[in-house]
């Protein structure tokens, strides 16, 4: 998985894999500690990403929800429900954050 990740986190995983070992486990961990499916983690993930205001986390957590089959329309989905928590403004940044990766601008 190291050779997958952006730049910086491969950076970090290679220069202190003990802290990316545990950082691993961590997910993981908090993945199994619920009843949610995959796409409904990968969905959640994308909102939280959404709400941190993290275009880094977006980008990530729509091409991997994109690689698991999540449709287009249902990222999108995830951008529209937050304009009643977050504002429209925020919601409007993270569907041109999702475009990004949607649209294949950024890879």
């Amino acid at each position: 998985m190291k050779d997958k990740l952006p730049a910086a986190a491969g950076d970090l995983a290679r220069d202190h894999p003990a802290v990316w070992k545990a950082y691993a486990a961590l997910g993981e961990a908090c993945s199994e500690a619920g009843p949610l499916e995959d796409k409904e983690r990968r969905l959640v993930k994308l909102a939280l990403a959404i709400g941190a205001a993290s275009e880094g986390g977006v980008h990530s957590h729509c091409r991997r929800a994109l690689s698991e089959g999540i449709p287009p329309e249902a990222i999108q989905q995830v951008a529209i429900l937050a304009i009643g928590t977050l504002g429209f403004p925020q919601a409007v940044a993270a569907l041109t954050w999702i475009d990004d990766i949607v649209s294949g601008k950024k890879g």
